[in-house]
């Protein structure tokens, strides 16, 4: 598989995660919210979770245009975009691990850090595709 169709691959699964779980948080958010590693034994807030599945259908749609135009500019700023939430994300979930099990600490953990490569590892890429294209 070359290098372009690598990063369109890798934008599409961006794009349908963050809008599978966009979709959920926003129309379910109690049901999003009773997610042991979202609640976290902490208070529900309906308002926080819609607001979140609205951030997150708008990063799908920044993830999408680039998916589907492959324009380098809009594909780094799509990338950055999800990668300014990502990393922070990971931190305060790595910050705030006390709030669950043992067990629930590893998928999440190995969740929110493959969120955070899979898009370095495809910002990478969109060097090899100029070069490519």
């Amino acid at each position: 598989m070359s290098a372009r169709s690598w990063l369109r691959a890798g934008l599409a699964f961006l794009t349908a995660t963050q809008f599978t779980v966009g979709c959920w948080a926003l129309l379910s958010p109690r049901s999003f919210f009773d997610i042991p590693w979202v609640g976290m034994r902490m208070p529900y807030n309906a308002h926080l979770m819609m607001d979140y599945g609205a951030m997150s259908l708008a990063t799908s749609v920044a993830l999408g245009v680039g998916a589907v135009t492959m324009r380098q500019s809009m594909i780094r700023t799509a990338l950055a975009v999800y990668l300014v939430f990502a990393v922070p994300h990971l931190v305060i979930h790595i910050r705030l691990l006390h709030h669950l099990t043992p067990g629930q600490r590893v998928p999440l953990l190995t969740a929110l850090t493959a969120a955070a490569l899979i898009p370095l590892l495809l910002l990478m890429l969109t060097g090899r595709t100029r070069r490519e294209g």
